[in-house]
């Protein structure tokens, strides 16, 4: 089992052991990734990087956790494997945006 696999699994189980996965359905999912998504802006708004950074890094870390634990949550509930569907991007995105062209 992947390492990703593991960690979906442990995300499923805590999900689960508190019966929230009523409330997950894709469209939701979606919606909360968009939303964890702006709080993560709201980290950067109106300073630099390095200032965000400096200031802001633990939320910073949770924000981008939060992200990527609904992300999972949606891959796994449609049934789609992360390593191939980002394998598949990258790929994509290197016809679309040759070497070449940089």
């Amino acid at each position: 089992m992947s390492d990703i696999q593991i960690l979906i699994d442990e995300i499923n189980k805590f999900r689960d052991e508190r019966n929230w996965r009523q409330y997950h359905n894709p469209k939701d999912l979606a919606i909360s990734i968009s939303i964890e998504a702006a709080e993560l802006l709201e980290d950067f708004q109106w300073i630099s990087s390095e200032e965000a950074l400096k200031e802001n890094k633990e939320n910073i870390r949770e924000e981008i956790a939060d992200v990527l634990i609904y992300s999972l949550m949606l891959c796994s509930d449609l049934g789609l494997d992360v390593k191939d569907i980002i394998e598949e991007k990258i790929v994509k995105n290197g016809m679309k945006y040759p070497v070449s062209n940089s």
